[in-house]
């Protein structure tokens, strides 16, 4: 079984790279960041197509988060327990989307960016990842062999190997010790990097900015991750990240994240 993570920065803009990428690269599941689009505007058709069934929430041309999935897709579920809401907002933001596929709970998150560290939405940010580190914990705690992926943009790069200059990070966000704590809290609860061992760095990115030539110049920075809970972490065969997907007209700023599972 492979599955794959993907912000692909807008699903309207790049959908035929998408759709003929999860063929190409015979991924079984796909979790979408990033849509950019509201659930009207998601191009289901075009996914269902190719053989895939799609799960989407979307409520305007921000956030976005999809799953898609030739290996089924049940118990849709729209946000994860105790997710905090943006600032006034009483609507949870589309940034949290779980399905079951072919016994695997799957997520796809697209974490708050926190903007800057002297930014309220920084402290959104790391309110959210502690929700989801408190529901990842309550997950295991109620099922120790429940096979849980929790995949997605991160918006955070936990360790100085993850980012190409360190010094160039000092004083912004996705580096920073409360979001690298925060990071590494969801790991803490039982839920491991499934991809470094097979992808090592340092000079390993799943992101580069469009700007000042990020991408040619290598660039880059690991914000992009799939974690597994313990009995889902036993079945991993292979990871990679696809970085030629970032090349050519119209790439994401994002590349693919894959992992290949045991059956």
């Amino acid at each position: 079984m492979r599955l794959a993570t993907w912000n692909v920065n807008s699903v309207r803009a790049r959908l035929d790279r998408v759709t003929s990428w999860i063929q190409r690269s015979d991924v079984d599941v796909v979790l979408l960041q990033e849509t950019k689009c509201t659930d009207d505007q998601f191009p289901a058709m075009a996914f269902e197509a190719a053989g895939y069934e799609v799960a989407h929430v979307g409520f305007n041309q921000w956030n976005g988060v999809a799953i898609a999935s030739r290996v089924g897709i049940a118990d849709v579920e729209v946000g994860f327990p105790g997710q905090p809401c943006w600032g006034d907002s009483e609507q949870t933001e589309a940034r949290a989307l779980g399905a079951t596929c072919s016994g695997v709970r799957v997520w796809s998150l697209y974490v708050p960016n926190g903007r800057s560290l002297e930014d309220p939405h920084l402290e959104y940010k790391l309110q959210w990842l502690a929700a989801l580190r408190e529901a990842g914990r309550q997950w295991l705690a109620e099922d120790p062999d429940a096979q849980i992926l929790l995949g997605g943009d991160w918006n955070v790069a936990p360790t100085d190997d993850d980012v190409w200059d360190p010094a160039f990070f000092e004083g912004r966000t996705h580096t920073s010790p409360a979001e690298r704590a925060a990071f590494h809290g969801v790991v803490d609860a039982g839920f491991a990097d499934l991809v470094r061992p097979y992808a090592p760095g340092p000079g390993v990115y799943t992101y580069w900015d469009y700007t000042q030539l990020r991408f040619p110049k290598r660039q880059g920075m690991r914000i992009d991750f799939l974690l597994g809970s313990p009995a889902l972490q036993r079945r991993v065969t292979g990871a990679s990240i696809d970085r030629e997907e970032r090349k050519g007209k119209g790439a994401s700023d994002h590349a693919p994240v894959v992992v290949d599972l045991a059956d």
